[in-house]
């Protein structure tokens, strides 16, 4: 994987929608995950002005952010954000490439999930819920599998139903008609 580092800074920045977050309730039991983040694009420099108008009111100034390059098609050094600037640094081999990690000077850190943008909103859903699960002992890339073993799971049932809906269980036994034979018949 080939990260590429953007060492310039915009003055200004694009106006962009509000974050799409969920977070582990205030005052439960820690967990390895704060929460989960899904971002619209995999644009750092223009997704992370959104994350911190919400992080700084809530957490505090945030300062440094870290990223696993993996997902990131540019990795900008610097990200200029409503009142400060935050410093982005990235990890590849150390960082779960499915998570975000946030650090402030006067809250510590942050640890949240990211959600590919090109999910879908039930599957976002899903993974925000279980992201933000009090406690929760799971990585990242844990929550992540978790929702590809369920979506796959549920994909095989739902073609299984609709194979069967169509007459595939009786036509697999050899019997067209999806007739059983009589007791005295055979």
């Amino acid at each position: 994987m080939t990260a590429t580092i953007d060492r310039t800074i915009i003055g200004e920045r694009v106006p962009s929608s509000p974050a799409r977050l969920s977070f582990t309730p205030a005052g439960s039991p820690p967990g390895l995950l704060d929460g989960a983040w899904w971002p619209r694009t995999r644009d750092l420099f223009r997704e992370l002005p959104a994350l911190t108008d919400v992080l700084d009111a809530r957490w505090g100034r945030i300062t440094h952010v870290t990223v696993n390059p993996t997902h990131w098609p540019v990795v900008p050094r610097k990200v200029p954000v409503t009142g400060h600037t935050v410093h982005v640094g990235w990890f590849a081999e150390e960082q779960d490439a499915n998570k975000l990690i946030l650090l402030s000077y006067t809250a510590g850190r942050w640890d949240l999930l990211v959600i590919p943008p090109e999910t879908g909103a039930a599957a976002a859903a899903r993974l925000m819920s279980a992201a933000a699960t009090p406690g929760s002992l799971l990585s990242a890339s844990a929550v992540m599998a978790s929702e590809d073993t369920t979506h796959d799971a549920q994909e095989a049932l739902w073609q299984e139903e609709g194979w069967e809906s169509e007459g595939g269980a009786a036509s697999a036994t050899g019997n067209p008609a999806g007739l059983l034979p009589s007791a005295g018949g055979m």
